[in-house]
């Protein structure tokens, strides 16, 4: 068996790999080398962990598992110190490995600009888990400001990011508008306006001077003369590709390592692949033709013929609620005309490039339906002149009518581009639906469509569906988890008709595979019976997570932060000497949140039960700011206070939160109090939002402001504040005793409609039976357990030993 030592864990090498051993298992035998401690896992995808969206397990490719399976010798967290070719060695820090054939993955490095101060702690690229570890980091400590340098894609998804993150970010861009290598001028103005709604502040044209900071950054200082506090400093302003080692090895080396069309470098047994690649010139950055490479590789690693040829690229921003997409060249020229579609109520902007009626540029913006179909004319060179005045409105309306949507998709030719991160063209698709893949997880298992980024699952669904025709049934509700065959909404109804009062009885009645569940489903059948079943159910702490069941949030130090309530967010002198006795004496750091509380971070579990004794004797409770429960109701002065207040918004956010505290629910569930129409309280993006008015209370429901942003929807209007407060208490009970667990109320109305949660809470009848069953929950439930578990459980809190105690002798 020959040898194979290939160099860097990345995205292009893994790829290769898979097609290796898919083909030819017993081909090679494989050492792998990556200077990373892990690895494959999908950098595309380490946007999504920084905001907190997924964990780093959620993107790991190649686990342990995979590399044992295949055999794979895994030398990771070791650097390759040399290659001597001559020997046909690959020598790391550790030894020696001979090679039949080598593989150079080493992928790209961050550029960062060499001003003063570039190499203070606390400046940081965005390309590995380290980077990414970095940032979260920072952004835990109290009012944490970031400044991005580059308005890329790169850096506007760390931007993103980070905001979600509750940072305070500022974007520099050297240039008159972001992302100008893939955007117009228009389809940058709407782009930044969209981040500067999010609350991301965006400076073109800044040139960054110096970064200062004693010992840590502290501040960037540009050419001009501003200055940006930062706790953290992103540089994305470009790649450069990871050449010195092949230079080294005396490889042929132009802007990368050059390689031919079979990805073979100027050493016929030494191959490259990736971002550390230069091919007829061209660098490479996307993993779209990284992955053309890989197929590429692993043919020629097995004789086989393959050429790699450079294709058109299209671009997506991952930032959710940011649809951008763009194709071709859109540059201005005498021989070229545009067409432009505006839409500025919906935020919409289209621009297609012609030339010789042809299209050879796209750019979309908040409408990026129709990409993939444009992305095809450009790259087929198709003659649009038969449908130049209806182009711009997509594949629906070629002939002048709108058609059945899922003709745009049969309309494609087999050689569309459905998915770009891995490839994967319609007709590969059609074939392995024809080949008896027939649902979403089976498509995506055996060509890896819409398996990376997700961007077109929708596309692949209306494949399946165009493919398919009768016989395709669309993704129906999947079951709470492998231990069943049930839907949530399934296990909700069998509990109240069969009247399953316990765990073991849904086990047993309703058909469970395992013995006790698993860490998916328990925590869902926990609050279907609390919730249900208030006064015979107890709760079963073991079947929560570890935050709830230890009624604080762990921190990535192993730490706590305890978050005491403040009704309506309002507190006193009392209270806040009581936070700053705490804060001193367990050493915890302070940080004002939005939600108009305090929160003590950085709290050592075995103290947990102290503070809590020591926030109860100042008469405070637990804030639940770990729960699927109510969290905050903020509230703006009012007119208590406010020359604009209409009502008592903070009284009522007081009396509301003290009715509502301590009830689960399926979801954190946030209120907002305004007291006028300014919204000073952000009411419209709450779970709950109550706006008064000169005629009484305005109630909606269903807003969100984190990962997705949405305004609420009006649920009713009250004359008097007993009114909303009943009204409050009916659409939270209501949500309690049908929502999916885990799904936040906006989601929840999504799915049974706002009409219907209306016409529940607005009957009198229907309302006041809600209610009833609200005060029988609350009355079992209303406690704090913090009270709780310093006066029965603290033992358990407790370290488990002392291992710094010292023998005798």
């Amino acid at each position: 068996m020959q040898k194979l030592v290939v160099i860097g864990a990345g995205m292009a090498s893994g790829r290769v790999l898979e097609h290796l051993f898919e083909a030819d298992p017993d081909a090679y035998e494989v050492t792998l080398f990556n200077a990373e401690p892990r690895g494959n896992y999908n950098r595309i995808m380490l946007s999504p962990v920084l905001s907190g969206e997924k964990s780093y397990g959620e993107i790991v490719t190649h686990d342990d598992t995979w590399y044992g399976r295949n055999n794979v010798t895994c030398r990771f967290g070791e650097k390759v110190v040399a290659v001597d070719r001559a020997r046909k060695v690959v020598i790391g820090e550790n030894g020696e490995v001979p090679y039949d054939k080598l593989v150079f993955g080493t992928g790209s490095s961050a550029f960062i600009i060499p001003c003063p101060g570039h190499d203070l702690p606390g400046v940081v690229a965005f390309r590995d888990l380290e980077d990414t570890s970095a940032m979260t980091e920072a952004s835990a400590r109290p009012s944490a400001k970031a400044v991005v340098i580059g308005g890329g894609l790169l850096g506007l998804e760390a931007a993103a990011a980070l905001r979600l993150r509750g940072m305070e970010v500022t974007v520099l861009h050297l240039m008159g508008h972001l992302m100008e290598r893939q955007l117009d001028e228009a389809a940058g103005y709407l782009l930044r306006k969209d981040l500067e709604r999010r609350g991301i502040t965006v400076m073109t044209q800044a040139s960054t001077k110096e970064i200062r900071g004693q010992g840590r950054v502290e501040q960037v200082v540009l050419e001009d003369g501003t200055v940006l506090e930062a706790d953290i400093v992103v540089m994305a302003v470009g790649i450069r590709p990871q050449v010195q080692l092949a230079k080294e090895a005396g490889l042929a080396v132009g802007r990368a390592i050059q390689v031919d069309a079979q990805m073979r470098t100027s050493d016929p047994d030494v191959f490259a692949v990736g971002e550390c690649v230069e091919f007829e010139g061209h660098l490479f950055g996307l993993v779209a033709p990284l992955y053309d490479q890989a197929k590429v590789l692993a043919k020629t690693l097995l004789d086989e013929e393959e050429t790699f040829a450079v294709k058109e690229l299209s671009t997506k921003l991952k930032v959710t609620g940011c649809d951008l997409f763009s194709a071709g060249d859109f540059a201005e020229g005498d021989t070229r005309e545009d067409i432009v579609f505006r839409d500025p109520a919906r935020g919409v902007y289209k621009r297609l490039v012609l030339e010789d009626d042809r299209l050879v540029g796209a750019v979309m913006y908040g409408d990026t339906a129709d990409g993939n179909w444009f992305f095809t004319l450009i790259k087929d060179g198709t003659d649009v002149s038969g449908m130049r005045d209806t182009l711009i409105f997509g594949p629906a309306y070629q002939g002048g009518a709108s058609a059945d949507p899922l003709s745009a998709v049969a309309a494609l030719p087999d050689d569309a581009e459905i998915c770009g991160c891995n490839g994967v063209c319609k007709g590969t698709i059609v074939a392995a639906i024809e080949g008896g893949a027939g649902d979403l997880p089976s498509l995506r298992a055996k060509t890896k469509a819409s398996a990376s980024c997700g961007t077109c699952t929708g596309l692949v669904e209306q494949l399946l569906a165009v493919t398919l025709g009768d016989g395709y049934a669309a993704p129906a509700a999947q079951p709470v988890c492998g231990c069943c065959d049930l839907t949530h909404e399934e296990v909700r109804r069998l509990i109240r008709a069969k009247e399953l009062k316990s765990q073991p009885a849904v086990w047993q009645e309703l058909g469970w595979k395992t013995v006790n569940g698993c860490h998916v489903c328990r925590p869902a059948v926990n609050f279907y019976l609390l919730a249900d079943w208030p006064l015979e159910y107890r709760d079963d702490p073991q079947s929560r997570f570890v935050n709830e069941r230890n009624h604080a949030n762990i921190q990535k130090d192993g730490t706590y932060s305890v978050m005491p309530r403040m009704w309506g967010g309002m507190t006193d002198a009392n209270e806040l000497r009581a936070i700053a006795d705490a804060a001193e004496k367990y050493g915890a750091a302070v940080k004002v949140t939005g939600g108009q509380r305090i929160d003590l971070l950085g709290i050592r579990k075995e103290d947990l039960p102290a503070i809590w004794s020591d926030l109860n004797d100042a008469g405070m409770v637990s804030g639940h700011a770990y729960s699927k429960g109510l969290r905050t109701v903020k509230t703006c002065v009012g007119s208590d206070w406010c020359r604009f207040g209409t009502q008592d918004s903070t009284g009522l956010g007081i009396r509301l939160e003290k009715r509502l505290w301590g009830s689960w629910t399926p979801h954190k569930v946030k209120l907002g109090v305004s007291g006028c129409p300014r919204n000073c309280a952000e009411a419209t993006c709450k779970d709950i939002g109550i706006v008064c008015v000169d005629s009484g209370y305005q109630i909606g429901v269903g807003g969100a402001a984190g990962m997705d942003v949405k305004e609420v929807e009006r649920l009713a209007e009250a004359a008097t504040e007993a009114e909303a407060i009943d009204l409050v208490v009916a659409f939270v009970q209501l949500y309690r005793e049908n929502a999916k667990y885990l799904d936040r109320p906006y989601r929840w109305i999504a799915k049974v409609g706002l009409d219907w949660v209306k016409a529940q809470v607005l009957d009198p009848e229907v309302r006041a039976g809600l209610i009833a069953r609200f005060d029988i929950s609350q009355s079992v439930y209303q406690h704090d357990p913090w009270a709780d578990h310093v006066q029965s459980r603290r033992a358990a809190y407790a370290p488990l030993a002392d291992l710094s105690l010292e023998a005798a002798e």
